[in-house]
């Protein structure tokens, strides 16, 4: 069903907090997480086929490929789950801003292109700046950047010279030097403002085409925007809900570019005025995305 800005209802689904979609190009099908319930989605659109659901047992932010199955961020740790989902579990690192009755949980993450697994956590009470960047390497998880309210937005330029990154709350995208061969960044800078661009909504999910272009899903803002590699706005794509979460390239020339979304916020006349909120988009698009990495 083709809706507003370009976007067709992918599978509809009530999902709480649709985030975390990453396309395997192996396998091609689709994975996504709703945060809130601890699911795991898996989709081969090819298929015709409705999506698998993986249930795990507490919140999980993000998930990256590896080679036999997923690396999964959620609110605790990061596990590996070896295909058939869930077969096999191995607790790679805990959370250490995480605690029983509570804490920050892991939120937006993703692999880098020399298979590091780079992850943020959020605030417990999203407003406070306790939160903050991890890289999980060999084993051994390390703290990046501090003083974090929501990460989100990482990823990574098709150069592999820089990493993008956003603290939702500044309504800002920063970029930093990125060395691949070490996983060093170097200073920030602010590289979107959307104040600037008069935009709506706070930076959430994103994902970078071959051309270097940043596509980012603005929560609160009914709307996908594109920025070019030095930082214009390109284009915007409107949404029949007002809370998109990510954005991910796939198909089988990742031509295809998926949208995950959030009812969360929504009361009964919210959910009442936007019925396809929760649900996967997708849209076709014409420069590909970049295959995504696999966990080393």
């Amino acid at each position: 069903m083709m809706v507003e800005g370009g976007f067709e209802v992918a599978i509809r689904l009530p999902m709480s907090l649709g985030e975390s979609p990453v396309w395997s190009a192996q396998s091609q099908t689709l994975y996504w997480v709703d945060i809130n319930r601890g699911h795991i989605y898996a989709w081969q659109p090819a298929s015709g086929e409705p999506p698998d659901r993986f249930d795990l047992e507490e919140k999980v932010g993000c998930v990256a490929l590896c080679e036999d199955g997923l690396l999964a961020a959620q609110a605790s740790g990061v596990e590996r789950l070896t295909f058939p989902l869930g077969s096999r579990r191995v607790r790679l690192a805990d959370n250490p801003e995480w605690r029983a009755g509570g804490g920050n949980r892991f939120n937006d993450g993703r692999c880098d292109p020399s298979g590091r697994f780079w992850v943020g956590t959020l605030a417990a009470d999203e407003a406070t700046p306790s939160a903050a960047l991890y890289c999980l390497t060999d084993g051994e998880l390390t703290q990046r950047r501090s003083a974090i309210t929501i990460a989100n937005g990482l990823a990574f330029s098709p150069d592999r010279q820089w990493l993008y990154h956003a603290d939702s709350p500044t309504r800002r995208i920063m970029r930093y030097p990125f060395d691949v061969s070490t996983g060093t960044m170097g200073d920030a800078e602010v590289w979107v403002d959307l104040d600037r661009h008069d935009l709506p909504g706070v930076p959430d999910g994103a994902a970078v085409d071959s051309d270097g272009n940043y596509w980012c899903a603005l929560y609160g803002g009914s709307q996908i925007v594109k920025f070019a590699a030095d930082g214009r706005w390109l284009e915007s794509h409107a949404l029949p809900c007002p809370d998109p979460t990510m954005v991910a390239f796939g198909g089988a020339d990742l031509r295809t570019l998926y949208v995950t979304t959030a009812t969360q916020h929504l009361d009964d006349t919210g959910l009442e005025r936007y019925p396809l909120a929760g649900s996967l988009f997708s849209m076709p698009v014409t420069t590909p995305g970049l295959p995504e990495p696999v966990v080393a």
